[in-house]
């Protein structure tokens, strides 16, 4: 058997120490699989101390993780720290520019700098993956870039977030608001202290970004996502879709437009959508991912599993270490970093489709009628209309409406002829509705 593939781990939290289980617990397995046995030599974390559940002693240790990618004994380089800059992003440019094959998790830093690091791997000749980035343990990455090779993709979407899909649906079960259910989130552990990155869409706007360039064989643009987070999301917007046929959950859809002109371009969004109870991401519960790749040939796939935790991540690092061992490198966008086209967003001005709209409106005479003329004047023709009840705390009333197929610009221009209203004590909740 070859020589072990030396590696050095920067981050000991949850993954990193999972990665570390996993790489004892199935060595010969991996070994078997790789061709040669994959090793720990070094490591680099802020606290020593910290007790982790694993043995460390026979590791060299760093302080400062960039300099893992100078060591003698290391082949290839783990990060598992996170953040889109900083000493993620230092210890990635040390060690493609040594020459040694880079593992991440790093969404964020894959989002913002994948371009670049593809562009220094291609010229070191080294590998750059990072399966863990999108979707934990779910082989999506290598699914698309190498499952769906022969396939033109026509759209890559799914519930790319696990704390924004367990809060959805834990509302669905129980009834319960967002901020309860949110606050629930974070005492299971499943939200972070400051959660903004998940329940604002920024981590799926992360990942889809990655998903994008991959389908499509597009550099990322991760500043051209349009995203919308579930901070407005009530109890009574997922009963009122439930009584429609529908769920509610964070979907990030990315697709190519031509506008009608042959010209494409890019349509990136991450948004609340009503699902279709038939439809296979309305089955996806708690904090699960699924993607949903459409390939010409392929038709539609379903990719589905854990999105996050300490094993399904480091599946997916061990899955990279292994293509690492076997010699695979490949382009990480599917195609050659210098082939990767650069392509302009797409106005989504035109586009057709049904659109659960939620206004928040006071107590009073003459606000349906207000509604329903800005809707007539912006060309939105109306399926249902409804309001229940009389009257929440503080004089307001909640209003949904279920608009006809039309085009989103109408939409639109409904929401700003009523923007400045004294009707409306609240922003309106716009949901898109999923077609089957």
């Amino acid at each position: 058997m070859a020589d072990p593939l030396r590696i050095g781990i920067a981050g000991l939290g949850t993954v990193g120490a999972g990665v570390v289980r996993l790489l004892d617990a199935n060595a010969a397995l991996i070994a078997a699989r790789a061709g040669r046995p994959i090793i720990v030599t070094a490591v680099s974390s802020r606290d020593r101390a910290r007790n982790r559940g694993i043995d460390l002693s026979g590791f060299g240790w760093e302080d400062d993780m960039t300099a893992l990618a100078a060591r003698d004994d290391v082949d290839a380089v783990v990060e598992l720290v996170g953040g889109s800059d900083g000493p993620a992003l230092v210890l990635a440019q040390a060690a493609i520019a040594a020459g040694k094959p880079f593992v991440t998790a790093n969404k964020a830093m894959i989002a913002h700098h994948g371009i670049a690091l593809a562009e220094a791997a291609a010229e070191a000749n080294c590998a750059l993956k990072f399966e863990a980035a999108v979707a934990g343990g779910i082989p999506v990455v290598k699914g698309l870039r190498e499952g769906t090779a022969a396939n033109a993709i026509e759209r890559v979407y799914g519930i790319l977030n696990g704390t924004c899909n367990y809060i959805l649906t834990t509302m669905e079960h129980t009834g319960a608001d967002f901020a309860g259910t949110l606050a629930e989130a974070q005492a299971k552990g499943y939200a972070e202290a400051d959660p903004t990155f998940d329940i604002e869409g920024i981590d799926a706007a992360h990942k889809l970004a990655i998903l994008s360039a991959i389908a499509f064989g597009t550099r990322i643009d991760f500043d051209s996502v349009r995203c919308t987070g579930i901070t407005k999301v009530r109890a009574e917007d997922i009963a009122q879709a439930d009584r429609l046929g529908y769920v509610v959950r964070l979907v990030g859809i990315a697709d190519l437009d031509t506008n009608g002109d042959g010209q494409k371009r890019l349509l990136q969004r991450v948004r609340p959508c009503l699902v279709p109870k038939n439809h296979p991401l309305a089955a996806v519960d708690g904090p699960t991912n699924a993607v949903v790749a459409e390939g010409d040939y392929s038709g539609r796939l379903l990719f589905q599993g854990a999105g996050a935790g300490d094993k399904p991540t480091a599946s997916a690092v061990v899955a990279d270490l292994i293509d690492v061992a076997r010699g695979e490198a490949g382009p990480p966008f599917s195609v050659p970093v210098s082939e990767l086209r650069t392509m302009e967003a797409a106005d989504p001005g035109h586009r057709t489709g049904k659109v659960y709209l939620r206004f928040t409106v006071a107590d009073r005479p003459g606000v349906l009628a207000e509604i329903t003329a800005a809707m007539r004047d912006a060309d939105v023709s109306i399926e249902s209309l409804i309001q229940e009840g009389r009257s929440r705390d503080g004089g307001e009333v909640l209003v949904a409406i279920v608009t006809h197929d039309g085009q989103e610009r109408c939409v639109s221009q409904a929401l700003e002829l009523l923007d400045g209203s004294d009707s409306l004590t609240a922003p309106p909740l716009v949901m898109p509705i999923i077609r089957d």
